[in-house]
């Protein structure tokens, strides 16, 4: 049975000019629409996710289509029980995806090969082959190809250093690069060959692509694709699950996020609904007995509850709460 909400997923490299003005009527006429999500808007292009219902989000892709300049978009679309974000936000950015280069990279002029999923899925089995993950640690930890390198950064803007710290990884080999929809291989891609790296390729639509083509099925991917809405997290691989996250306190499988609970901290940690109470969300020792402690807050823990926790995990309770 076909669900009644949808999600989309899409960019385009393309020249804007006043973006700031495109991006206030692109605000106003998506709240009008109905639409919620998330989109960046830059005189590079545009950057979205958006959730509506199946009508509006087929009136938002025909829109969106009659502008010339967005004519040949490429969206992604998921199938949803209902809205994927609680607002509508449309945002002037300096770059819809941000790598923060000296020289910017225009994906337009310069970026790597594209595979489509059947020749990636190919391709990652050849010798001499690296799978480099261009996104953040906490997304790789929770789902990724088969082998691929995990760069140990926290954010996309990082990727670039990491790259120059560890080129022996990389240097003489096919690199092959994917993301979630294929927006940040757009650029990095581009910067690796600009960096001297010849054999450079990219998924073609990223993840989310790989994940729907009949052929692959999702093959070689283990765990779950991390996405940046209220789903947290979605299957790619439609042949078998191999759960790959661990619970940050145990060990244990695990595929469930949640924020820790120190609002100046609040990495996202993957952990059980049994260690989240037990640990009180907090990801540290510290961040249990920080004054604004999130997790103490909404379950109004009284001073006596809470050294009874932390005398549970054996870790002295300190005067900061």
């Amino acid at each position: 049975m076909e669900k009644k909400y949808r999600v989309l997923l899409y960019y385009n490299y393309v020249p804007i000019e006043d973006p700031e003005g495109f991006t206030a009527e692109h605000l106003e006429y998506c709240k009008n629409l109905g639409l919620k999500g998330r989109i960046l808007i830059a005189s590079e292009g545009i950057n979205g996710t958006v959730s509506g219902t199946v009508e509006q989000t087929n009136k938002y892709m025909e829109d969106l289509k009659k502008d010339p300049r967005f004519v040949d978009t490429e969206f992604k679309i998921d199938e949803a029980d209902g809205h994927a974000f609680k607002k509508m936000h449309v945002r002037h950015r300096d770059e819809i995806v941000t790598l923060r280069l000296n020289e910017d990279i225009n994906p337009n002029e310069q970026t790597g090969e594209y595979l489509e999923p059947k020749d990636f899925y190919e391709a990652m089995q050849e010798e001499d082959t690296v799978i480099l993950d261009a996104r953040n640690d906490y997304e790789y930890d929770l789902g990724h190809f088969r082998g691929a390198i995990r760069p140990d950064i926290n954010s996309f803007r990082e990727l670039p250093e990491w790259v120059k710290e560890n080129k022996d990884q990389l240097e003489g080999k096919q690199i092959l690069t994917y993301c979630t929809g294929g927006i940040r291989c757009e650029k990095f891609s581009g910067w690796l060959k600009e960096e001297g790296f010849d054999n450079v390729r990219q998924l073609h639509g990223g993840i989310i692509t790989y994940g729907k083509d009949e052929e692959v099925k999702g093959k070689l991917w283990d765990g779950k694709c991390y996405v940046f809405d209220e789903r947290i997290s979605v299957p790619i691989n439609r042949e078998e699950h191999v759960v790959v996250g661990r619970d940050h306190f145990d060990g244990e499988p695990c595929e469930r996020y949640v924020n820790c609970s120190n609002p100046e901290c609040n990495k996202q940690i993957l952990c059980s609904e049994e260690n989240e109470h037990k640990y009180m969300r907090g990801c540290t020792p510290e961040c249990r007995v920080h004054p604004r402690n999130r997790y103490v807050e909404e379950h109004e823990m009284t001073q006596e509850e809470i050294e009874e926790r932390l005398n549970q995990l054996g870790e002295e309770y300190t005067k900061q709460m």
